[in-house]
């Protein structure tokens, strides 16, 4: 970079990348995301992409957009608005400019604003930045295709795979506005394109090309920005999607606990990349199995599960109402098992790459008979690991499935995930039939402290026993029909499950003196803090508890809930959580926020909402 730049220090920036389906997008921002969490930034992210397979190019319904917020300090959200907006096409910029703020640089390829592209996204005249009200000062408006073309000219690709490195030229000049270290982005494609050095070649050379045009052509027009973190607490930091995070904390709770792990699973979005990221690990002795049907992939980690393996299945809304039999089964075979459920938009197919909180009713009460369930919902992508862990903990510790909710927001979203040090995780100890039973065990025999049956694995000398489907008597393990035993093993399933010790609820803001309390659970805490944060700095005396332990609730829930004179719960559905917790906490009437957009919650919104229950 040129020594006489000027250099803008900034606190938070987000960027958003837009355009068609198969423009790259999602791939030029997780490299930025990848290259801003590397060098120390808190990230956060939003990936929104169309449920069409390949939506016709240049067309308003296939633009596809990643928005990454960048801060210097912690950043909970993927920003409202972008203060850069790439689009790459006119369809993207007449679908994405109202993500941006009024005064974002827009960076543009003139090749794709021809004629035809702005008859395609319904342009009325051959000025889309005057029809859009857009100033042309903040406009980075370049030939991208024609220089992506001349870069890679010698290169002996053909047109089409030219093309599809259009993206990195974006990505170049955006590294250069944020002064980025391309090296990491090399390093980057290197490895993914291990196999195709060639591919990895040109990509890097676009990216180069893309940095050296901003500092050869705008060095005097355009400022450059730097993000300099200003907490970096030692470690080794890689930036994570929410699913990969999952997938990690399944390896490190089986590896803690010593058995195998067992993923069986069929493709679903948004769930499938829990699926592909596990494949990858046989070394560690996991094993994964693409079932037929979401009724063998539940059925087949059961059967894992009680062949002594870690058994996990995961999926989305759609699979848990298939999965219900076979979770049922668990609940009444006392095994472990653990049901990653990625919420999307539904009904049915619904809005299958959108994300909503719409299933917590299903897990928690979607089965017939008495089916009490554990139910943990992961807060963050990078939380998506531990609360992973602990749902495997829970799992093979009190002998139960467990439901670890997740959704399609923080499962393909990422942010800077520092590498935990495996042997500081608590430890996860099964709960393994003593030796001194041999001979007089029966298979539902409990340790009378907790509740919990004793585990034996299959093949286990002097353990030989039966599981199945019928109610079994307390004592003996027989199946039975009397009405006292199956009222008590009722009582007791029940019982195990509400004696699980869980943390309590932390409340964060002005958690002694707050007038008003935002409650929500799962991944809209980010969206949720940023809320109340505004709010306090606007004076108002606020507090937030995210409730991460849906069931059993924490032990404080009913003290945190009556502490406040006014609690607002928001969430992603029509009213969900507020009913539940109406149920469990005796005379509690929470105002509530409620949206079903298929889309993260807008903080500007919220804040408007809030105050206006804060001022009543």
């Amino acid at each position: 970079m040129a020594s006489n730049l000027k250099i803008e220090n900034l606190d938070q920036v987000a960027v958003r990348f837009s355009g068609d389906s198969g423009d790259g997008m999602q791939l030029a921002g997780n490299i930025f995301s990848t290259i801003s969490a590397t060098v120390g930034n808190s990230i956060s992210t939003f990936p929104d992409y169309p449920a069409d397979i390949r939506a016709p190019q240049g067309s308003l319904t296939g633009v596809s957009g990643f928005q990454v917020h960048i801060g210097a300090g912690k950043v909970y959200t993927p920003g409202d608005q972008c203060d850069v907006l790439v689009a790459m096409n006119a369809a993207a910029l007449k679908t994405q400019y109202k993500y941006a703020k009024s005064n974002a640089t827009i960076i543009i390829d003139t090749d794709s604003f021809q004629e035809s592209d702005l008859q395609k996204a319904n342009f009325q005249t051959n000025d889309p930045l005057a029809e859009m009200n857009i100033d042309p000062d903040r406009v980075i408006a370049c030939p991208i295709t024609k220089m992506v073309k001349d870069c890679l000219a010698d290169s002996g690709m053909d047109v089409k795979s030219i093309l599809k490195c259009r993206n990195m030229f974006a990505l170049g000049l955006v590294s250069y506005l944020f002064d980025r270290d391309l090296n990491i982005a090399f390093n980057f494609l290197k490895e993914k394109f291990a196999k195709k050095p060639g591919v990895a070649e040109a990509n890097c050379k676009v990216i180069q090309a893309g940095y050296d045009y901003g500092a050869n052509t705008h060095s005097s027009a355009v400022n450059v920005y730097r993000i300099e973190s200003k907490e970096k607490e030692p470690g080794r930091y890689m930036d994570i999607t929410g699913n990969k995070a999952t997938a990690y904390g399944l390896i490190a709770a089986a590896e803690k606990a010593g058995l195998r792990l067992y993923l069986g699973s069929y493709p679903i979005t948004p769930a499938t990349d829990i699926l592909h990221e596990l494949s990858k690990h046989k070394s560690l002795g996991v094993t994964t199995v693409q079932c037929e049907d979401e009724i063998a992939g539940c059925s087949s980690a059961l059967g894992a599960s009680f062949a002594g393996a870690l058994g996990c299945t995961s999926t989305s809304g759609p699979g848990i109402c298939l999965k219900s039999e076979a979770m049922n089964l668990a609940v009444i075979l006392e095994l472990p098992l653990v049901v990653i459920d990625v919420q999307r938009g539904g009904p049915a197919t619904g809005l299958p790459t959108k994300s909503e909180q719409t299933d917590l009713l299903q897990v928690l009460f979607g089965r017939n008979g008495e089916t009490p369930m554990p139910v943990i919902a992961a807060t963050s992508p990078t939380d998506c690991f531990d609360a992973a862990y602990q749902a495997c903990k829970i799992a093979l510790e009190h002998m139960t499935p467990v439901v670890l909710m997740s959704d399609a927001y923080i499962a393909n979203g990422s942010g800077a995930f520092k590498l935990p040090d495996l042997s500081k995780c608590t430890s996860i100890v099964p709960p393994y039939v003593p030796e001194e039973l041999k001979g007089k065990w029966a298979p539902y025999l409990r340790d009378p402290k907790t509740d919990v049956r004793y585990w034996a694995i299959p093949g286990r000398e002097g353990f030989c026993h039966i599981l199945g489907g019928l109610e079994k008597d307390n004592t003996t393990g027989a199946i039975s029909t009397n009405p006292e035993n199956h009222d008590l093993m009722c009582r007791l399933r029940a019982s195990k499950i509400a004696k699980i010790e869980v943390p309590d609820v932390e409340v964060e803001g002005d958690k002694d003196n707050a007038e008003l309390l935002i409650v929500g659970f799962g991944g809209t805490y980010g969206h949720l803090h940023a809320a109340m944060d505004e709010m306090r700095a606007a004076g108002k005396k606020v507090a937030m508890a995210q409730f991460k332990y849906i069931n059993p609730l924490p032990k404080n829930t009913t003290e945190v809930l009556k502490k406040y004179k006014k609690v607002v719960v928001a969430e992603q559905n029509l009213g969900q959580f507020a009913g539940y917790l109406r149920m469990m906490v005796d005379g509690l009437v929470p105002y509530q926020f409620n949206q079903v957009k298929g889309q993260p919650f807008v903080v500007n919104e919220l804040v408007k909402a809030f105050n206006e229950i804060y001022a009543k």
